[in-house]
């Protein structure tokens, strides 16, 4: 994922509210979301390359989501893909000592009422406290533009009486306006490739946001996880109620 925005313990409804964009190189193959014949307590798109995934829920009630942290400037690791520590989350949760292999990364993973955010650059892993948070390619709330507007965007959405809430998310996450150059993060790239990276929804030929994912999550665990698939919009919507919950 390269744009994850949550409503968390927020919303007098639904107290796990997401909105995401996974932006991806547009050759690499993946499946679009569903529960997995070989993990079918498991709701997730499908990396087809390396196995894991970017962002998911699972029926016992574990949430998780990632992206990748981008700096240039830092040496690379040839580690596993980290999409393994998704599943991983997801599966059986992940501990504060997560091996330094990986790559640089950033994940919100944990029980739905119980989420943390954990990072291998500070290292960082700590309860996410309630509230409206953004995450792109840098740390947690780091004031890029597209997060800014993102977190804007969501307050205002859950905020506006009788508001279809996926639809004002899924309009937001298609937001493609581009940010003036004075405000771009420097992340070592050109400055063509930060502006192109800039927007909340990416339309670059090779890399863009491949889709988008709503998920609410509401106070008795019924879950509405919908994505849509682009450029076509194919979309997936599954409905159902945690089993932890029942």
């Amino acid at each position: 994922m390269c744009l994850i925005v949550l409503a968390y313990k927020v919303h007098p409804l639904y107290p796990l509210i997401v909105a995401a964009n996974r932006d991806e190189f547009r050759s690499r193959p993946a499946l679009a979301a569903r529960f997995w014949e070989d993990a079918p307590m498991i709701l997730a798109g499908r990396d087809q390359r390396a196995g894991g995934t970017w962002l998911g829920i699972s029926q016992a009630g574990r949430f998780a989501a990632l992206t990748n942290h981008r700096d240039l400037r830092r040496a690379p690791r040839s580690g596993p893909s980290r999409g393994a520590l998704v599943l991983q989350a997801l599966k059986r949760g992940i501990h504060a000592d997560t091996p330094s292999m990986y790559d640089g990364f950033n994940l919100i993973h944990g029980p739905v009422d119980a989420l943390r955010y954990h990072n291998n650059i500070e290292p960082t892993d700590t309860v996410l406290a309630p509230g409206i948070h953004g995450l792109s390619n840098a740390f947690l709330n780091t004031r890029w533009p597209k997060v800014e507007a993102a977190r804007t965007a969501m307050q205002r959405i859950i905020g506006t009486a009788g508001t279809d809430l996926a639809e004002g998310l899924f309009a937001m996450l298609t937001n493609d306006a581009v940010a003036p150059d004075h405000a771009l993060p420097d992340t070592g790239l050109p400055t063509t490739m930060e502006r192109m990276l800039s927007s909340i929804f990416i339309t670059g030929p090779d890399y863009g946001t491949r889709c988008s994912t709503v998920l609410l999550v509401g106070q008795n665990g019924e879950v509405y996880f919908e994505e849509r698939s682009w450029p076509v919009g194919d979309r997936q919507v599954f409905t159902f109620n945690l089993l932890s919950r029942r």
